[in-house]
């Protein structure tokens, strides 16, 4: 059967036509949860998986949109720590899939200048995708473009909690006081700690919860809850939710007084 997602990607063009009022590099970093797959191949009469697969065009689309419009930091959300609950022929194909994302598209990520990064925890991790995501790490390192981050087996409360046992092992090692534990101390001990805070999170599929991911990163993030379903989504999309955060009033705490 023809499969009718599959379609072919536009590379990051040197200079697109980006929306008018859209700053070219106005976004640091932003963070995607691809929902959706799922209800919408379910939508077309297909089986789950086919939504898993349809997603991957939306995801390279949405790369090369970030890459056109200065996106210096994307981190989008493959697989999380929850995810093992579903059914295991669901859990199966998606660590092959990702493993094969990864294989097939590396080389074309890495034409695109992108800089592919992982984060989550090993654990269940199928050693096969963690080679994957090693080597892709590897190839792309020395590009100073986009640096996608690749959320596998990723939890945020499992990066929580795998920060904090750092600290209290280096306290009980006695190389560090427990009294000099601040935010600054304890970002240092997340996955990526070089990686700046979250500027945007979108969620597709129209659902209002970000789902575990990020809480650290995102404690100030601006949300977008896009309508389209993952396989829908592509740069046009991206390039509409930048140009919706930058109307956004950031203020981290602050307030500015003004009687009207």
């Amino acid at each position: 059967m023809e499969k009718s997602w599959v379609r072919s990607i536009t590379p990051p063009r040197e200079n697109p036509e980006l929306p008018s009022g859209l700053s070219r590099g106005a976004v640091s970093h932003v963070a995607i949860i691809m929902d959706g797959n799922g209800r919408w191949a379910n939508a077309q009469g297909l089986n789950r998986t086919a939504g898993h697969e349809a997603g991957e065009y939306a995801l390279m689309d949405t790369i090369a949109g970030a890459v056109e419009a200065g996106v210096k930091f994307l981190s989008v959300y493959a697989f999380s720590t929850e995810n093992w609950k579903r059914s295991p022929a669901e859990v199966k194909f998606l660590m092959g899939y990702s493993r094969r994302v990864l294989r097939d598209r590396r080389d074309e990520l890495n034409a695109w200048g992108v800089r592919v990064r992982w984060s989550g925890r090993e654990g269940r991790l199928w050693k096969s995708v963690l080679t994957e995501l090693r080597r892709a790490e590897t190839l792309t390192r020395g590009n100073t473009g986009t640096q996608l981050i690749m959320c596998l087996n990723y939890g945020g409360r499992a990066e929580l909690a795998d920060a904090a046992r750092k600290l209290a092992q280096r306290v009980a090692a006695g190389t560090l006081n427990p009294e000099r534990i601040t935010e600054t101390t304890f970002a240092r001990e997340l996955y990526l700690p070089d990686v700046p805070d979250v500027d945007l999170l979108i969620r597709t599929s129209g659902e209002q919860r970000t789902s575990n991911f990020l809480p650290w990163q995102a404690a100030y993030a601006e949300l977008v809850f896009a309508p389209e379903p993952w396989p829908e989504y592509g740069r046009a999309a991206l390039w509409r939710d930048l140009l919706a955060y930058q109307h956004r009033d950031r203020r981290f705490g602050g307030a500015i007084d003004r009687p009207q």
